[in-house]
């Protein structure tokens, strides 16, 4: 790594640069930042860093590891992991590096090796993924990144069972390149993307359960509702029957003696 970066410096000053494919310097944590030594389970108890704060954790092979992060207008991340094995593995595994944004929405990667895949004999793996620049505003089906909270997850997608809940350290680092909406764009969010995290009351009881009111019995409880349709149907049919008598009794021819 050390030869690669004296490569490019070289080049660089010279005039020249890499060729496309070819690995640059991995991000530098920043001056006095804290070590972070623990990282969430689930988008809700994912652990808050910085860009430019090292994590250093201690896992088991198979755990979800997430993190949070700010994202600003204009910038461009780029996170960086390894992944250090302890020997006896019995197979090779396969490890990826997954983005959310505030929304749950997985964002892609430009560049770096997002998914790859860890040989039996490998003592470390090494993940990285660059984002796409955060933009000030965009559509709500564009799914382009937008200023709030984003999420990094770290997890294992293939491996031998028998190498399942095997220790692993894990080193990663979040680095933002760029300040400001220097996009262009004509718009801005009007708030972060941020998840609704507004949680419900926790019972720490069994709830009473309302008394039941009993229908009130009466003789005359069976009789329809004044104004209902029975009503009036039943008033039509009397109404119709006297009718239909009185007009017989008009129509009807006298008997002779």
């Amino acid at each position: 790594m050390r030869t690669l970066i004296r490569s490019a410096a070289a080049l660089a000053a010279a005039g020249l640069t890499l060729a496309p494919g070819v690995a640059t310097a991995a991000p530098t944590p920043s001056p006095g930042a804290a070590t972070v030594t623990k990282a969430g389970t689930s988008f809700l108890t994912a652990t808050a860093i910085t860009a430019g704060q090292p994590v250093q954790v201690g896992a088991s092979t198979g755990d979800h590891l997430y993190w949070s992060f700010q994202a600003e207008a204009g910038q461009v991340h780029e996170i960086a992991a390894t992944v250090s094995f302890p020997k006896g593995r019995t197979g090779s595994s396969t490890w990826t590096v997954d983005v959310f944004d505030g929304l749950r929405r997985r964002q892609a990667c430009t560049a770096g090796a997002q998914t790859p895949t860890a040989a039996a004999s490998a003592t470390s793996v090494t993940l990285g993924c660059t984002l796409r620049r955060v933009r000030p505003w965009a559509e709500p089906w564009s799914g382009d990144p937008l200023p709030g909270t984003y999420y990094v997850r770290l997890s294992v997608t293939d491996l031998p069972e028998p190498d399942l809940g095997l220790p692993i350290d894990v080193d990663l680092l979040v680095s933002a390149d760029g300040e400001g909406g220097t996009s262009g764009d004509d718009g801005r969010l009007a708030a972060p993307l941020v998840p609704n995290t507004r949680a419900g009351t926790l019972l720490t009881a069994e709830p009473t359960p309302e008394p039941v009111t009993e229908p009130e019995s009466s003789l005359t409880g069976w009789l329809p509702e004044p104004g209902s349709r029975w009503v009036w149907t039943s008033v039509g049919g009397v109404l119709a029957a006297v009718a239909g008598v009185v007009g017989f009794a008009l129509t009807r021819r006298p008997r002779r003696p």
